[in-house]
């Protein structure tokens, strides 16, 4: 936020509240912009490819955390700029700080850029450039080539899913191994396949606003049958590609043992969703659940790493 804005709110709240209160909502207002949601599964995965290289976590993690998060939170708010027109007319985004008028989109780009900066710089500094490079790279396929694409391809997702893709290996790459390395491309595997039916499924249950908003629409593409069905094998083949990250990590036995466990969770619900259970709220579930997996898929590489 620009300095003008901050000082003006401290003011008025001096007036008709406190200025704690004030810090407060900025905060929250940045928290908004930068998904944090989103940006924190981010710093959670690179700092997962972080411990999986090391071996441990040392006090690296903080740094690379707080870069990674940085980076994640402003290229987040330059989308929310892009985005703004079309997230005024979903149902879903339409309260989003810039669409409701609580900042203005000027306030919001200089925002994100400062923090896209400062995110590089943190992990160039106390990491190396190639952590930087990495991050810088993410951004410009987010905001230049994804932001653009998704406008014109329903299927935009897919190559949009490198960026998830590329967390892990930042966090890797800060804890001195290659982007090459068996088990940099075995977490990048995963989270690619992981992001598309993140995606999809949050398309699902959110189809009318796709609509409303008038960018191209994957279920107006495939129809609810058809997406339904090509989001489970995706969320299959993501379950497959976990089974071979402890191969490319040199993991203990008992960590594959338990990735492949959570197969009795991942793929019934794959199966019930590519058999055609499409009932109200099934897509909204099955959003939930796919996200709540990735979270116990890193909990058990990182245990696994460290005992």
């Amino acid at each position: 936020m620009s300095a003008g804005e901050f000082a003006s709110t401290v003011a008025v709240s001096r007036a008709g509240g406190t200025p704690g209160a004030a810090v407060l909502s900025r905060l929250r207002l940045v928290l908004e912009l930068g998904k944090i949601r989103i940006s924190a599964l981010s710093t959670l995965s690179a700092a997962t490819g972080a411990v999986l290289c090391a071996r441990s976590a040392g006090w690296g993690l903080a740094t690379l955390c707080a870069g990674v998060l940085a980076v994640a939170m402003g290229a987040c708010t330059l989308n929310q700029v892009q985005d703004r027109s079309y997230d005024a007319r979903m149902e879903r985004t339409r309260r989003r700080p810039i669409p409701r008028g609580a900042v203005r989109p000027s306030a919001a780009a200089a925002a994100g850029v400062f923090l896209v900066l400062l995110g590089t710089a943190v992990l160039a500094l106390a990491h190396n450039v190639a952590a930087a490079s990495l991050a810088a790279a993410a951004v410009l396929w987010y905001n230049a080539l994804y932001a653009w694409l998704k406008r014109r391809w329903a299927l935009a997702v897919i190559p949009g899913a490198l960026i998830g893709a590329l967390p892990p290996v930042i966090g890797w790459v800060s804890a001195g191994g290659a982007p090459w390395d068996a088990g940099a491309l075995a977490l990048a595997l995963f989270f690619f396949l992981w992001q598309v039916p993140h995606f999809w499924l949050l398309a699902l249950a959110r189809a009318a606003d796709y609509e409303r908003a008038g960018l191209p629409s994957p279920v107006a593409l495939l129809g609810v049958r058809g997406l339904s069905r090509l989001t489970a094998v995706w969320m299959l083949a993501a379950f497959a590609s976990s089974l071979l990250a402890p191969y490319g990590l040199k993991s203990a036995a008992w960590s594959g043992a338990a990735l492949a466990a959570l197969g009795l969770w991942v793929v019934p619900a794959a199966l019930r969703l590519f058999g055609g259970q499409w009932q109200p709220g099934v897509h909204g579930r099955a959003f939930r659940f796919i996200n709540i997996y990735a979270l116990c898929v890193m909990a058990l590489l990182v245990v696994g790493a460290l005992l």
